[in-house]
């Protein structure tokens, strides 16, 4: 399993370049959108692990651009950021699908953290429902085999 992989949608230049840096620095494979399109074309093509939103963006809300990522990749990993932190965004956020919420300007340890951690969550998930589908396989077998010798024996 190779680095997990990032998007960072914000129209903000200097804040997508400054995410890039520290989140490359962890070790991270980092892409960027100033866009809800672009972010959109992007996740077509490639799945991605995690994505940093900003709620503000110059084409669509950040909540409506987490509804549309949920339901291409719903198991990526939707960080909203936003520098006007309020209530409505907050909840907003969390009843679209968003895994965390940070505020701008943006603690980088902070970041790293709650990245890591969300990260961690979604592997440890996503090995759990791995070992759910390889006991279903082996279950569904051994009764498939047994229906097979049931039938057999009665001949």
């Amino acid at each position: 399993m190779g680095k997990a992989s990032i998007l960072i949608v914000d129209d903000d230049e200097d804040i997508r370049k400054m995410f890039r840096l520290i989140l490359e620095g962890e070790g991270y494979d980092v892409d960027e959108a100033k866009s809800g399109k672009e972010a959109i074309e992007k996740a077509k093509v490639k799945v991605y692990d995690l994505a940093l939103l900003d709620i503000v963006l110059p084409d669509i809300q950040g909540t409506q651009l987490l509804k549309k990522l949920g339901e291409t990749t719903p198991e990526m990993v939707k960080i909203m950021v936003t520098g006007y932190p309020n209530l409505e965004n907050a909840v907003e956020s969390l009843n679209c699908g968003a895994d965390a919420y940070l505020i701008k300007p943006v603690n980088f340890e902070k970041l790293i953290n709650i990245v890591k951690e969300k990260l961690a969550k979604q592997k440890a998930e996503e090995t759990l429902t791995i070992e759910k589908i390889a006991a279903f396989v082996e279950t569904k077998t051994k009764k498939l085999l047994q229906e097979m010798e049931e039938k057999t024996s009665s001949c």
